[in-house]
């Protein structure tokens, strides 16, 4: 039976203009990457350095956000804990609803991505338009991001020409970046002065002081946090550091392996609402706080390296696998290589473990990871509690297991075990070779079958021998 998951595989290798500008795009950011990381030594230095603060900080992960929810109290912003997708979306409009606000503008946040939060708002009438501009253009779309960096990079600029010309019909067509960039600018721009809310994501949190940090190009997510009176930033529990040092190497990492730029354009700290004699800033701000299956990664030593990541996207730019299929092809908030582990963990094996088997294992996502989670090796425990009967901290466990292929199996490790059956069963393959059929499905699709040789295996090596003497 094809499942649906190869279905979409199928589909986007048939896509050839997104296929193309998928490549285009990884490939400007692999030369980026290597660009801004010319120094080989440091590059290790760092990935060791922040392998450590990370490692550290999910090791006292309770401890930290205990220290941190006590010092954004004492900065003034309100916190709030949710253990699901649906507590966090009900928090967040009753926020909305205590300020009457019907109109919500966001920054970019893979976060509220995972809530589903546009949908949910919109379906209780409040409007939510994104802010960056490759959500903006997903948004105008009706897509989803594709990539966790760069949201649009599955579409040219053509197809952003076409798409802003039937959406805004009385501007112009212009395939120019220049031009259409400032379309969006002036119609966001707009909405920032009238919006009541504003939501963003959130990088880093500092345990030590309080502090939201907040990693942007655009602006989008400063005016996000500034011009509305209500700001909400939406988090998962993982981001939290300890101290506010931890940040520059994190800082440094992050923006060098996302985009391959020293820093971003914008970096903000943000310390609580406006304060008495301070002329802009919320005048409240709010932090929802969310598990969503976080904790339960966090009990199994083994997936915890997992809560690691900084969303960078650097693994997804390497990985052979997304170059080929895209974002979209994975159906889930975050792709590629960090998306094959992370989704499966926190919605189902039973609903994403076939996202385990879209990997090469080549380890090029381990190898390029800034805080060195060990993902091929994450892959394979996923993969085998994908079809293991036991229980297991995974949700999901056992949804792949089919009986005909356990049975096949153990009659080949039997076999393995006893070298008279193996050396039969072998024999007797070879001799049998030539009324195999030509297409072996799914085996022969990508492959032909293998000219076997006509002595077995052990004459083949006795005849070497022989030679060789």
């Amino acid at each position: 039976m094809i499942t649906e998951f190869r279905k979409r595989v199928e589909h986007a290798l048939n896509q050839d203009e997104t296929r193309t500008n998928v490549n285009n795009v990884v490939h400007k950011l692999r030369d980026h990457h290597r660009a801004a990381f010319y120094d080989p030594d440091q590059l290790q230095q760092l990935r060791r350095q922040c392998m450590t603060i990370r490692a550290s900080a999910m090791s006292r992960l309770p401890e930290l956000l205990e220290q941190l929810e006590s010092n954004l109290i004492r900065n003034g912003t309100q916190v709030h804990w949710a253990e699901t997708n649906e507590q966090a979306n009900r928090i967040v409009l009753d926020i909305m609803r205590q300020r009457n606000a019907e109109f919500l503008i966001k920054g970019k946040s893979m976060v509220s991505e995972e809530m589903g939060i546009n949908h949910f708002l919109e379906s209780h009438g409040i409007k939510c338009l994104e802010s960056d501009l490759g959500e903006f253009i997903i948004q105008l779309a009706g897509e989803k991001p594709s990539h966790i960096i760069v949201p649009a990079l599955h579409k040219n600029r053509k197809q952003i020409a076409r798409l802003f010309h039937n959406r805004f019909p009385e501007i112009p067509y212009t395939e120019d970046i220049n031009a259409l960039a400032q379309i969006a600018r002036d119609y966001l721009r707009n909405k920032f002065a009238k919006a009541p809310a504003g939501l963003t994501g959130v990088n880093f949190m500092v345990a030590e002081t309080g502090t939201l940090c907040l990693v942007e190009n655009e602006g989008n997510g400063r005016m996000c946090a500034t011009v509305p009176p209500l700001h909400i930033a939406v988090t998962g529990i993982e981001k939290v550091v300890e101290y506010l040092s931890d940040v520059p190497p994190l800082l440094t990492m992050l923006t060098r392996s996302g985009t391959g730029q020293p820093i971003t354009t914008y970096f903000n700290m943000i310390n609580g609402p406006r304060r008495p004699g301070e002329k802009d800033g919320p005048t409240e701000v709010h932090l929802v706080l969310l598990d969503n299956g976080r904790s339960r990664i966090y009990s199994d030593p083994e997936l915890l390296p997992t809560l690691r990541c900084i969303r960078c996207g650097a693994c997804i730019n390497y990985c052979p696998v997304y170059k080929h299929i895209g974002g979209h092809t994975y159906n889930t908030v975050i792709p590629g290589p960090i998306g094959a582990i992370l989704e499966p963990q926190k919605n189902g094996l039973d609903i994403h473990g076939e996202l385990t088997q879209a990997s090469t294992l080549c380890g090029a996502c381990e190898e390029v990871c800034p805080v060195q989670i060990p993902i091929p090796k994450i892959i394979n425990r996923l993969r085998w509690d994908y079809i293991r009967r036991d229980a297991c901290t995974t949700p999901g466990s056992g949804a792949g297991r089919k009986s005909m292929e356990a049975i096949i199996w153990k009659i080949w490790a039997w076999s393995c075990t006893h070298p008279a059956i193996y050396n039969l069963c072998m024999r007797t393959a070879t001799r049998l070779r030539n009324v195999l059929p030509a297409k072996l499905i799914p085996w022969t699709t990508v492959r032909k079958i293998p000219k076997l040789a006509e002595t077995t295996l052990h004459e083949h090596i006795r005849t070497m021998k022989i030679d060789h003497e």
